[in-house]
């Protein structure tokens, strides 16, 4: 039977709180990134959470972190999880952690003068990205960093990435060496990584709430999470286009890096960028991605699922349909007309597509 297709329903005023609430979380551009669907999906959450209220809830592919932190401001125990380690670092400074800010004097010691005679960046990034002052800051933030622990921690983490992915014209890191070509004037090309932090810490600082429940974070494959039931899984995986490719390593791999201070990881050196290893999993390719499908779905098949997927990717509503419908007996559609965004400059690609968001029960 060919899928019903509807109209996303109109939120309630308890959806449109919540996600105009989840709004102020502070945005990476991220491929794919939810912050425009937020009200559609507080609505649908809240839809298919149990009688009694919202209880556990998976976000399997998290991401830029805002679909998390949407489901803590709805009441959700949110565990977050995302294979790359930069989008833990981000839950637990928006999600994970209930009180902790930084204070002005944390913040003035992270300016201040190196720690100790660290220049990893400096070393391996020069001429790659940023100006010299930008590389020896990240250095030295780094050296105060590495001395703190707990939700403090990730917030300045958390703040560097951000600040560094702000100044990276059009936000990714596959363009590298001399960018004035890609210099329209923003303000965030202007600001140092030193005035970016000030600026981002503010940003995460204002984003921390007490939820009513506790979250926690992982940096897992999916299918290595524990198969085990959730009032709500929620997925929204990487979109494998009919062609160019979902490579977030390697659009996203200095903030990658940066988020652990490229402890453990093995940089190709013979990369202009100094890329990380590309991470292949079934989603990366259209061979693979139905096989992907199914496996998600039957390691869920026990949760209320809800996925968001878009209408030019693969593989197509009809097959998603049918998948869900080897795990759930009622699957229902909602279209949401959508436009994507994505770069930082104002000539940004601009792409008028359907998203679809699947609840299956």
């Amino acid at each position: 039977m060919p899928p019903r297709l509807l109209t996303a329903p109109l939120t309630t005023p308890a959806a449109s709180d919540a996600a105009a609430r989840a709004a102020i979380f502070p945005r990476v551009r991220w491929m794919g990134s939810k912050h425009k669907l937020l009200p559609h999906l507080a609505q649908a959450f809240a839809d298919v959470a149990p009688a009694a209220g919202p209880g556990s809830a998976l976000d399997a592919f998290s991401g830029s972190g805002v679909v998390s932190y949407l489901l803590k401001h709805q009441g959700w125990s949110v565990h977050s999880n995302d294979y790359l380690g930069f989008p833990g670092v981000v839950a637990s400074a928006g999600v994970v952690n209930h009180d902790t800010v930084l204070s002005g004097d944390d913040v003035e010691r992270i300016l201040g003068p190196a720690a100790d005679e660290r220049d990893f960046v400096r070393r391996t990034f020069t001429g790659v990205y940023f100006t010299p002052d930008d590389l020896a800051f990240l250095d030295s933030a780094w050296s105060h960093i590495d001395t703190m622990s707990g939700g403090g921690r990730a917030v300045a983490i958390a703040a560097l990435c951000l600040a560094a992915a702000r100044k990276q014209p059009r936000g990714v890191f596959t363009l590298t060496g001399d960018l004035s070509r890609y210099d329209d004037g923003r303000r965030d090309l202007r600001l140092s990584l030193r005035e970016h932090f000030v600026e981002r810490v503010a940003d995460y600082n204002a984003a921390v709430f007490a939820g009513p429940r506790e979250c926690t974070v992982s940096s897992l494959e999916v299918g290595e999470l524990p198969q085990r039931r959730h009032d709500l899984v929620y997925l929204d995986p990487p979109y494998a286009p009919p062609a160019d490719d979902n490579d977030y390593t390697k659009r996203f791999h200095f903030l990658e890096g940066l988020s652990r201070y490229w402890v453990g990881d093995t940089i190709m050196w013979d990369t202009k960028s100094r890329k990380l290893p590309k991470r292949v999993t079934k989603y990366s390719s259209r061979r693979t991605i139905e096989e992907a499908f199914r496996e998600v779905f039957k390691q869920f098949h026990d949760s209320p699922l809800v996925l968001s997927y878009s209408s030019n990717a693969l593989p197509d509503l009809e097959t998603l349909v049918r998948l869900l419908r080897e795990v759930k007996d009622e699957v229902e559609v909602r279209r949401v007309p959508h436009t994507y965004h994505y770069g930082t400059h104002r000539s940004a690609v601009r792409r008028s597509v359907d998203e679809y968001l699947f609840l299956a029960r």
